[in-house]
């Protein structure tokens, strides 16, 4: 199934990896919100669980491992275009923890990585609601 004008909803994930005061952003190399900052993330593959989705998916797209436990949130992510068909709709589960292992580099549908303190969020263009779901979330 397409990303695109889908027949139904697609499910992902995202996880809010943090450290030190910073949380893990990546810049998105596709679209759709190509060239803006998201936390890591991607699609659940059929047969695996959406923990399973998280820590592959932040290990793809960044090298690094977290200690993730169950989901925080869970939103919906709906684009439509000017005649109001819908071009995208993700449900999105969200995961929460700090990072365990690895050295941060970009990969697979990531163009860019950074660490960015919380202060900088709002310095770039982001995927929508990503600044106050970080805030919330990290009770900030």
């Amino acid at each position: 199934m397409s990303r695109f004008y889908p027949d139904m909803p697609r499910v992902g994930v995202s996880v809010l990896c943090h450290r030190s005061g910073k949380v893990l952003l990546i810049k998105r190399g596709k679209p759709p919100f190509k060239d803006h900052w998201s936390l890591p993330g991607g699609l659940v593959e059929l047969g695996e669980t959406l923990l399973a989705a998280a820590e592959r998916e932040l290990r793809e797209e960044t090298g690094l491992t977290a200690e993730l436990g169950a989901p925080v949130e869970t939103f919906d992510s709906i684009q439509r275009d000017e005649d109001g068909r819908v071009v995208t709709h993700f449900v999105l589960s969200v995961f929460l923890g700090p990072s365990l292992s690895g050295e941060a580099v970009a990969g697979d549908d990531a163009s860019a990585l950074e660490w960015v303190p919380l202060e900088e969020l709002e310095d770039r263009p982001t995927t929508p609601g990503t600044p106050e779901r970080i805030r919330r979330l990290l009770g900030r």
